[in-house]
């Protein structure tokens, strides 16, 4: 069984029977509380100051910042060379999004991603069960290249990430657009997912998760 627990903007943990892995931790300044974590490891998709709020996590773990292989503590992280644009990086940076292998599942943090993939990387990822990813707008993709991203990847599950709420993101598309775009009308938000591989369906679901303290 894994846990997901979204912070808000792009911060994610998620949690094994052994490990707990921190995703783009997240500071107060952006108007979200993740308070002080635990975790074994970290991984930031990029050094901006909303992604990289390492302070805010207890001494004792590993920091993975860029693409490469890695294991941890039995868990296996793959990091993929993306970009902050759809220019190579050449206006806004490069971008690493993860792998994480964790109780069986495909876990796929995108980061901020500002492009579609390529055919490479969408290999990279054809096995992924679960995709957590951006879809609104503003330095990062929307809601139509969020869908089409899906439809590279066919994960299981998607959970959106980077939209306005009202703590945070106030610049970004509202979270409505990204479900008119994927022909979702009736989701109930929930504190966080606890899901099992045998849990996975065989077409795609939305998860909308509530951004936690």
């Amino acid at each position: 069984m894994a846990e997901i627990k979204w912070f808000g903007h792009a911060c994610v943990r998620v949690r094994g029977r052994d490990v707990t892995v921190l995703m783009d931790p997240v500071p107060p300044s952006s108007g979200y509380t993740m308070g002080r974590q635990r975790a074994d490891i970290v991984t930031i998709s990029h050094p901006h100051p909303g992604h990289n709020a390492l302070d805010l996590v207890r001494p004792g773990f590993r920091a993975i910042t860029g693409p490469g292989e890695y294991e941890i503590k039995d868990t296996f992280i793959t990091g993929i060379r993306t970009y902050h644009d759809d220019e190579g990086g050449r206006r806004l940076g490069k971008n690493t999004s993860y792998l994480l292998e964790v109780e069986d599942l495909v876990i796929c943090h995108l980061g901020d991603i500002g492009h579609v993939l390529t055919d490479e990387q969408a290999e990279q990822l054809s096995m992924v069960d679960i995709l957590l990813v951006p879809v609104g707008g503003g330095p990062t993709i929307d809601a139509e290249r969020a869908v089409e991203i899906i439809g590279q990847v066919e994960p299981s599950i998607v959970i959106p990430l980077q939209y306005r709420t009202e703590r945070g993101d106030h610049e970004r598309d509202p979270l409505d657009r990204f479900l008119r775009q994927m022909g979702v009308s009736d989701v109930t938000p929930q504190d966080s997912l606890s899901i099992r591989k045998a849990d996975l369906g065989e077409t795609v679901s939305v998860i909308v998760l509530t951004p936690g303290s």
